[in-house]
């Protein structure tokens, strides 16, 4: 894994632990020699894990859209800031340039991000891991919907299973470097069917 891709609040969130984990997730990855692949900008929680990356001498590349840049919120002092025509097409980028995604706290942008790269993934489109970095007990309600939809059967097992949810820095980049991804089809086959009855 050369490069990750983190998603995560362009607020800081109203927690100092939220700054403090996304500080540590970026100081780590530029330890390990892994590019942060990220949304660009110099707010939030964005923001603090690319200047963590930065000040530990690792690489960032942004990635944003243009009528962001001209809200002036993009981030001067990346290593690459790459200038996209969309939404789509960054999200489009972000997954071409990134060998995993991480979803730190957040609000819709992040859900909405990680959610398609966890439905391209369900639907053969791709095949990296995704991991949502636990801070303070944040996506523990998260996780229980997903329990919900694997309960109702809207989700198969093998693919609730088939992400990482923690608050471990360590267990989580283990997994990430020794994913495999999960074999089961969004379009179960008459076998599954009848075994999840």
């Amino acid at each position: 894994m050369k490069t990750l891709c983190v998603y995560c609040g362009s607020n800081p969130g109203s927690k100092p632990i939220y700054t403090e984990r996304a500080i540590a997730l970026g100081t780590r990855l530029a330890k390990d020699g892994i590019t942060l692949v990220y949304g660009g900008g110099n707010v939030g929680l964005m923001g603090v894990v690319a200047d963590a990356v930065l000040a530990a001498g690792g690489e960032v590349v942004g990635v944003i859209p243009e009528q962001l840049v001209n809200w002036e919120v993009a981030h001067k002092g990346v290593t690459r800031l790459e200038v996209v025509g969309s939404m789509h097409e960054r999200k489009a980028r972000m997954f071409d340039l990134s060998d995993g995604f991480v979803a730190l706290p957040g609000g819709f942008g992040t859900l909405d991000e990680m959610f398609e790269m966890l439905t391209w993934r369900q639907l053969g489109i791709g095949d990296k891991p995704c991991a949502f970095f636990d801070v303070d007990g944040f996506y523990a309600p998260l996780m229980g919907m997903l329990d919900r939809m694997v309960a109702e059967r809207f989700l198969h097992p093998d693919q609730r299973d088939d992400l990482w949810h923690g608050d471990d820095l360590d267990a989580m980049l283990a997994w990430m470097h020794a994913y495999k991804p999960a074999q089961a089809d969004k379009w179960m086959d008459e076998k599954r069917r009848k075994a999840m009855r």
